[in-house]
């Protein structure tokens, strides 16, 4: 038996990674090969039967589960960034919310007789949507900007508030079903030791983190472990109220002041993505196929409620007094994909409550289930055409991603938002990070191919990566990893390979982007130029002032670093291109290149002096 555990945790694990893979490699939700493969180890091929396998390990390897997961949505939720997303972000997470709640807790009670406490669970329960459904569709539908960056940070925010709406509605009806307790002094009781609980753990951990009271190299996994222990410990001291715990420690830790919680988020991340790929192959494999198909046309009927009237309310409701055109709210209405949260949250609670004998308690899962097949199947497959059919895509993505944020990256950005071009500094160097906001430049703090970045960066508009970075080591993998995501031909890179010795030689296909600026162009370089004086400046190519002026004025050592034409940004690389009239150059002017210029006004102005003066008219 305890073999046969072992094997099927392993599976559990290579199965994850290749579902991951596959919806990273399609553009597709990760959710929709781990449902399938799921099914098929379950009720399909009968080879998984998580019940029997793990017995009584089953609910805590599910409660532990959940409880990182929202512990992780959680550390997401900072209170005063939320207005900063924007007023149609701030208005979807709360008025929307609310919204979406009532609409589909009034249907489940009436399309599927479920009491008002149930339905309102089961509407807490999938008014999430979740960065890990959205952030594929939003890479492969490509809408314009505006659009994007309110699905994903929706997304984001809503996932820790919808679980905490769905854990309090659970533990009132937990507390409602044991007749021996008395449900307002018990709710009370739980709400007292989750958010005392929770708000004085977080605070401590913050003051742990800010005092670094732990070694950099336990501190996540410290976290990790206190998070684990005060879930345990608050359920020992009054049952289910870990989850309430580990939620509010979350907020609490996401609001505080003066503390870096960047690295913890990543690490959950990493760990969450593994963690919630298992733990919903595990739970797809105990979906009964025959409590699916017996939800009949009520089923059917709330998937409607839930895609046709409860969006779409929504979106127009909280739309009001914002700049979104019709068409964009139209494209909003249709994009709510539902997550793996909602099915974790469901599957966990519906364990519990079958055991107190809740009425319902076994559609639960089948539902959430439903509701997810439903709008992640259909709105993967017709978003795109649906986006077309609104104008509402991006177009050519002209903007870039620019990982390092040094002295020249951040003058380059100030030259190209000038210009109207979108730009993103990505650094895991605080320092740099801190000067690029002073300037207003949009950032990313952290390392650009994590799971953080995958659902935090924003690279709406950006359709390519230059890679201005000293991080040798880190460099190549930001340049795999965005080729895949941006294409090969979109990712440049300085040519720092100044090694000799056959270790620091790179492959071919690497070297091959190494072309930035030009083969001769290195980060040492350009950080020398920048910290003898040199300019960036932008220069219009004209009839009157042709590309051979420009070297004429500014001499060979003048570097072109990107040009505009037409409205398209072009990355200089070296190779021969014909500058022609109409083209916006931006170069690099070395302090030579600007001390020849001075030289060569002034002897256009002795010229115009002479041929203007009295003795050159006698002459």
């Amino acid at each position: 038996m305890v073999e046969q555990i072992t094997a099927m945790l392993g599976l559990l694990g290579v199965l994850s990674l290749l579902c991951q893979w596959i919806g990273w490699k399609l553009r597709l939700p990760a959710i929709l090969p781990l449902l399938l493969c799921g099914l098929l180890l379950g009720p399909g091929l009968n080879i998984l039967n998580p019940d029997a396998i793990f017995g009584d390990l089953l609910f805590p390897i599910i409660s532990l589960g959940v409880a990182v997961i929202l512990f992780e949505g959680a550390l997401t939720l900072n209170f005063k960034e939320i207005q900063d997303h924007g007023r149609m972000v701030t208005n979807l997470v709360t008025l929307g919310t609310l919204i979406t709640w009532a609409c589909i807790a009034t249907a489940t009670h009436f399309l599927m007789g479920f009491q008002w406490e149930m339905a309102l669970l089961f509407g807490a329960l999938v008014v999430v949507t979740g960065p890990t459904v959205i952030v594929p569709m939003l890479r492969s539908i490509k809408p314009k900007s505006e659009l994007a960056r309110i699905l994903r940070w929706e997304g984001i925010v809503i996932d820790p508030i919808g679980a905490l709406l769905a854990v309090l509605m659970f533990e009132y009806i937990a507390f409602a079903a044991d007749p021996t307790v008395h449900v307002l002094h018990a709710l009370g009781y739980m709400l007292g030791i989750g958010v005392g609980l929770g708000s004085l753990t977080g605070y401590l951990v913050g003051i742990i983190i800010k005092k670094h009271l732990l070694p950099h190299y336990l501190k996540n996994a410290g976290v990790l472990t206190i998070m684990l222990g005060v879930f345990v410990g608050s359920n020992l001291i009054q049952d289910e109220s870990g989850l309430l715990t580990v939620t509010v420690m979350g907020v609490v830790l996401a609001n505080m002041r003066g503390i870096d919680i960047s690295d913890i988020i990543e690490f959950k991340e990493t760990l969450t993505v593994l963690l919630i790929s298992a733990l919903f192959i595990l739970l797809a494999a105990r979906l009964d196929s025959n409590a699916l198909l017996s939800l009949g046309w009520q089923g059917m009927a709330l998937l409607a409620v839930v895609m046709f009237i409860a969006r779409p309310l929504s979106v127009w409701a909280c739309g009001i007094g914002t700049s979104l055109k019709r068409n964009d709210k139209w494209f909003l209405s249709w994009m709510a994909p539902r997550g793996i949260v909602a099915a974790a949250v469901s599957s966990l609670f519906a364990i519990k409550l079958e055991s107190l004998g809740v009425p319902g308690a076994d559609l639960i899962v089948p539902l959430v289930f439903l509701i997810i097949i439903g709008t992640v199947v259909l709105q993967s497959l017709t978003a795109g055409a649906w986006a077309k059919y609104l104008g509402v895509g991006a177009g050519s993505s002209q903007g870039l991603l620019i990982f390092g944020a040094s002295a020249f990256s951040r003058e380059l950005a100030k030259v190209l938002k000038s210009k109207n071009i979108t730009v993103t500094l990505a650094d895991n160097n605080w320092d740099n990070i801190r000067l690029a906001r002073m300037d207003n430049i949009p950032v990313y703090f952290g390392n650009p191919t994590s799971e953080h970045a995958s659902n935090f960066l924003d690279m709406t508009g950006i359709g390519r990566l230059l890679v201005v970075s000293p991080y040798r080591q880190l460099n190549p993998l930001v340049s795999f990893h965005y080729q895949d995501v941006l294409g090969t031909n979109k990712v440049y890179g300085l040519n720092n390979n100044e090694g000799t010795s056959a270790r620091h030689q790179l492959s071919e296909s690497y070297l091959a982007h190494l072309c930035l600026f030009g083969k001769s162009v290195s980060y040492a370089k350009l950080a020398s130029l920048m910290s003898q004086g040199a300019v960036i400046k932008s220069t219009n190519i004209t009839d009157s002032f042709s590309f051979e002026d420009f070297l004429a004025r500014y001499g060979e050592c003048a570097m072109p670093l990107v040009y505009i034409q037409a409205g398209k940004v072009n990355i200089y690389t070296g190779s021969v291109v014909q500058l022609v009239s109409g083209i916006e150059l931006i170069s690099l002017l070395p302090l030579e290149s600007q001390q020849l210029a001075t030289e060569h006004a002034l002897l256009l102005e002795s010229e115009a002096a002479e041929q203007g003066s009295p003795e050159a008219s006698t002459n």
